[in-house]
């Protein structure tokens, strides 16, 4: 099983990116999918996850209202829509698949798969 993240990059402060996320080698159209994001010199965070069914988790506090989490069961993907980016949302942006499919969590541990990321940043 392979997670490929795409779409991250260089954008000025209040621009826009969609990250993609496909899984490969396995069919998670049941399995809750997340993202998560790693800055300089910071822990690990939680962003958003979604259920198969699109029941989401977000991580208000970090992102409010201005990132949205979305899948496409067809294509074993999910989305990261994110809008008014920061310079603090400068990050390696992760996303991650759990075998079970209650697991919609925003605790890392509760996933068993991972990209290796793809690299956001912001310049203010």
């Amino acid at each position: 099983v392979q997670l490929v993240e795409s779409g991250g990059g260089l954008v000025q402060a209040g621009g826009s990116l969609r990250l993609s996320c496909t899984a490969f080698g396995g069919a998670f159209s049941r399995n809750p999918m997340g993202w998560f994001r790693q800055g300089p010199g910071k822990e690990r965070e939680f962003l958003a996850t979604i259920s198969w069914s699109g029941g989401k988790i977000t991580n208000v506090d970090a992102v409010k209202d201005r990132f949205s989490i979305s899948r496409d069961n067809t294509d074993n993907t999910v989305y990261l829509q994110m809008n008014s980016l920061k310079p603090e949302d400068t990050a390696v942006y992760y996303c991650a698949a759990a075998r079970d499919y209650t697991a919609v969590s925003p605790r890392a541990e509760d996933y068993d798969y991972w990209g290796r990321g793809t690299q956001v940043t912001v310049s203010s």
